[in-house]
């Protein structure tokens, strides 16, 4: 079956490629692991070097790499060029502090000298999806690479453009070949290659059911995996919020990248003070979203990116207004050419039908009043995603009991959700576990080797992580 490259607002083919054969993958490994054994003796100044230049090339090439993804997947053009420079920040994040997060660490203990030094695993297979095609790979391939490891990506099948784009990218920065490849797959070789002896680990960001069964997959192999899947994230108002900024930026969290982002906020849990106020403001912020063709720089929400995400969402909305919800504005896919779904608001959506536990990907919203803080945590709990949580106060006491009581990965206070290089990214529960980004992201895919020294200079210890020399740069680059 053809990976087929379409645009989600126009339904056009962009470019069809065939999926390589089982031993065209067979061979991806091979090389990957041959680089491997010589990419891990790389000196860390010359990886960063590299990463540095590869920062250089998505910001050289950011007209045409935005474009790319907005024909792609449909993410409006603006956001598509703001995700190439996040992507490039990610690089220099990494490349500038690769060497304290890997430098070993001694420890006091009774022998001589112990100390933990941080050595990659080896091939790490990404399996990435559609919604953020570039950022996505790059928080896995910057530290990955960083750190001493080889990367293969297997991306979504509707952006196979953006996959070899990146492998490109990569290639153009001067790390060697092999490296980093990416491999047009179908869905149902993922289990061949993932049962390969020479992969390492695997890393999945997409849905709840590619996380369960390539989770268990790498547990049956006894492989480390890490797995960030859905999320239902909670927005909490409480009547000490600045209402405006609460409202505009929960209007702006619901429809990030055409409300197709895991850590979109989903579910808005707002004061009985304050619900009315914040209703009629948000239906109304909602309502006056533009909506339409992504190349232009006033559109705020683009196409979904298949026909298929269009039909599963409208199912969920009619499903939830069959289960009692009231729809305040929108609910219907617009007519016309294109994947594209009206913004949309739900009240009364009853907690014990199926929507209620579902994750909405899509600029739908569901709305719910609660009487105190007690029951806005009872509910933002109340799912079994736990990825993060933006809450709205100025009680400090408030601020404490949301920061300690909300089950999920990560808390903003007074801000909306967002990920960062410096900071850990990730959930519980079934949003995934394992975590990516910051030191604790690069750390997933590499071995804590503990090292004990009985008596003093019988080996030394690196002052430098992986600075291995005497290696022939000139051959790994060819």
């Amino acid at each position: 079956m053809a990976i087929e490259s379409i645009n989600p607002a126009t339904g056009s083919l962009l470019r069809r490629f065939d999926p390589i054969t089982d031993e065209a993958a067979r061979q991806k490994i091979t090389l990957a692991a041959e680089a491997f054994r010589a990419y891990a003796t790389v000196p860390l100044d010359h990886r960063a070097l590299c990463m540095r230049k590869l920062a250089s090339l998505l910001e050289h090439d950011i007209d045409d790499l935005a474009l790319l993804i907005t024909q792609e997947m449909g993410k409006p053009l603006v956001a598509a060029h703001q995700e190439i420079l996040k992507c490039a920040d990610a690089c220099r994040y990494f490349a500038d502090h690769a060497a304290r997060i890997l430098a070993s660490e001694s420890i006091p203990t009774d022998d001589n000298h112990s100390y933990v030094r941080w050595d990659p695993l080896g091939i790490i297979l990404a399996v990435m999806p559609w919604n953020f095609p570039f950022w996505q790979v790059f928080r896995f391939l910057a530290p990955a690479l960083m750190a001493g490891n080889v990367g293969l990506l297997k991306h979504a099948p509707n952006v196979p453009q953006c996959a070899l784009a990146i492998e490109a990218l990569v290639r153009r920065a001067g790390f060697p070949r092999g490296t980093f490849q990416s491999l047009l797959v179908e869905t149902h070789q993922v289990e061949k290659v993932l049962g390969d002896e020479r992969i390492a680990a695997v890393t999945v960001t997409g849905s709840e059911i590619a996380g369960r069964a390539i989770g268990a997959q790498a547990g049956w192999l006894i492989k480390k995996s890490v797995l960030e899947l859905g999320g239902s994230d909670p927005f909490l108002v409480m009547p000490s919020a600045d209402l405006d900024l609460a409202i505009e930026t929960a209007i702006r969290a619901r429809c990030v990248n055409s409300g197709q982002s895991c850590i979109a906020a989903k579910r808005f849990i707002i004061h009985d003070t304050i619900y009315d106020a914040f209703e009629s403001r948000f239906v109304a912020g909602m309502e006056a979203m533009r909506v339409g063709d992504p190349m232009k720089e006033t559109t705020d929400i683009g196409p979904l990116a298949t026909a298929r995400a269009v039909d599963h969402l409208e199912a969920q909305v009619q499903a939830a207004k069959q289960a009692g919800a009231r729809i305040l504005t929108g609910g219907e896919r617009m007519l016309g050419e294109g994947n594209y779904f009206e913004p949309t608001v739900l009240v009364g959506v009853p907690r014990t039908s199926a929507v209620y536990r579902e994750e909405l990907f899509g600029p739908v919203a569901m709305l719910f009043r609660v009487q105190d803080l007690n029951e806005a945590i009872e509910l933002a709990n109340d799912t079994p995603f736990g990825l993060s949580a933006s809450a709205w106060t100025r009680d400090p006491a408030e601020q404490q009991r949301l920061v300690s009581e909300l089950q999920c990965g990560g808390v903003f206070l007074n801000t909306m959700v967002a990920s960062d290089p410096r900071l850990p990214f990730g959930g519980i529960k079934r949003s995934g576990y394992g975590r990516e980004l910051s030191a604790a992201g690069m750390r997933e895919f590499l071995n804590a080797k503990t090292v004990v020294i009985a008596s003093a200079g019988s080996v030394s210890e690196p002052t430098k992580p992986f600075l291995q020399h005497g290696t022939d740069i000139l051959r790994l680059r060819s």
